[in-house]
């Protein structure tokens, strides 16, 4: 879409400016996101849904895309951002959930999720076709990733141009570990290999041309790379900027591609207005916001349990014991037991925890832990004990500090280093 291209025109003309890619489907981080984006003046808020997350079958979160759509416009329309100021991005859309199929079926399945989300409207769309399907070998030659990747880029255009609306904006590559973060202790990160991510990008407009597409590669703005950014479930690698040079420098040589960076949660404001500076302009971002809910939550829980000396919604004790009773979303992820495991189903970086909100005895605690607080304020000097900076941000702002106002603030505080990161982009409207 226009927005983007003139965003990636500005920033290869030498403008510091980027923007921040949301990857969450919790209505409290969404609603955050689109109250502090408003609030910090951005012109265009980047939403995105993962192919695990959402596709054609429901995906974990139930939704299909317009179902997504549906989903984050109802939010935007309670907050009063207009629709328009919204950019929904379809993430890692490719096999991936179906990888346990022969490559032609899981492609098949692909192509069919493709189509649904660009006629549901998104427009930013990244093709990643880097992961072996059943018989494949691996790693996946480079250029079987870019066949497919064309092969899912070619349905896209195809629907948006049945569907109309402006067209879409593609991202290729992939150089990350399993959504989410990684799974195992991390040393520190190798940066990608500056030839390795303009090979990439060669193999990828060769076949697009071969596929008939050479006029849809103007807009493909970026490829994903490692810049040497990532967390496991208790420490945080960070951006080293000097390590990343060479990588930064070989972006540079490629008219209309940015860098996308994955996994840049929990890196601090400076690391990334850094990133950004160095070219990778594309930030994504998804279980450090919901690390912020989880906090937020957490604190709420312990205010409850100060304040109310009965019918308290146990809320905590709640969520954690629907998580050991249905240990599917965090089982492979967390080896520890006892003490270690307890801490990391709680603290680990990877939140594995958010999968579980949805849950109906999860959601009800919540909806008690909130009405409890509601009709018991809890004195000013308690609430700052537990959300200091929250409570503050609320103060300042005028809202009532309800649960739902102070975790929104929590949340926005992580969203204003992104947001601050990716200025100048007011100037793209």
């Amino acid at each position: 879409m226009k927005a983007m291209l003139d965003l990636v025109a500005r920033h290869k003309a030498g403008k510091s400016c980027g923007i921040a890619s949301i990857c969450s489907a919790h209505p409290l981080v969404i609603e955050a996101t689109l109250v502090c984006g408003m609030r910090s003046n951005v012109p265009l808020l980047l939403i995105e849904a993962t192919c695990n997350q959402v596709n054609q079958d429901g995906g974990y979160t139930g939704m299909k895309p317009a179902d997504f759509r549906d989903f984050v416009f109802a939010i935007a329309d309670k907050a009063g951002v207009a629709h328009e100021r919204i950019l929904l991005g379809g993430d890692h859309l490719g096999p991936n959930p179906w990888t346990n199929l022969s490559a032609e079926a899981a492609m098949a399945k692909a192509e069919v999720m493709v189509e649904a989300y660009v006629a549901a409207g998104f427009r930013k769309i990244h093709a990643d076709c880097s992961m072996a399907c059943a018989g494949d070998p691996v790693p996946v030659p480079e250029d079987v990733i870019a066949r497919r990747a064309a092969r899912l880029i070619a349905k896209s255009e195809e629907t948006w141009k049945r569907v109309g609306g402006e067209p879409p904006v593609y991202v290729i590559g992939t150089e990350v570990p399993v959504p989410g973060g990684a799974a195992e202790d991390l040393p520190e990160l190798q940066v990608t290999a500056p030839e390795a991510a303009l090979a990439t990008v060669a193999a990828h407009q060769r076949i697009f041309a071969e596929y008939g597409l050479a006029a849809v590669w103007p807009r493909v703005i970026a490829t994903v790379v490692q810049p040497g950014v990532e967390f496991d479930h208790r420490k945080v690698v960070d951006y080293n900027r000097a390590k990343a040079v060479a990588l930064s420098k070989a972006i540079e040589t490629v008219p209309t591609l940015l860098f996308e960076a994955h996994s840049t949660d929990y890196q601090t404001p400076k690391a990334l207005a850094e990133l950004v500076e160095d070219h990778f302009a594309i930030l994504k971002v998804g279980p450090g916001l919901t690390f912020a809910l989880r906090e937020a939550l957490w604190a709420l829980d312990a205010i409850e349990r100060e304040w109310l000396e009965k019918d308290r919604s146990d809320f905590r004790r709640i969520a954690l014991e629907r998580m050991q009773d249905n240990p599917k979303n965090w089982a492979k992820y967390y080896q520890g037991e006892g003490h270690s495991l307890h801490f990391d189903m709680q603290y680990s970086l990877s939140d594995r925890i958010r999968y579980y909100w949805p849950d109906a005895e999860i959601v009800r605690a919540q909806k008690k832990l909130f009405e409890n607080l509601a009709v018991n304020p809890p004195p000013s000097s308690l609430v700052s004990q537990y959300m200091p900076d929250a409570f503050a941000a609320i103060r300042n702002s005028g809202l009532p500090s309800t649960p739902a106002n102070l975790i929104r603030a929590h949340i926005g505080a992580v969203l204003e280093g992104y947001f601050a990161a990716t200025q100048p982009a007011t100037e793209f409207a």
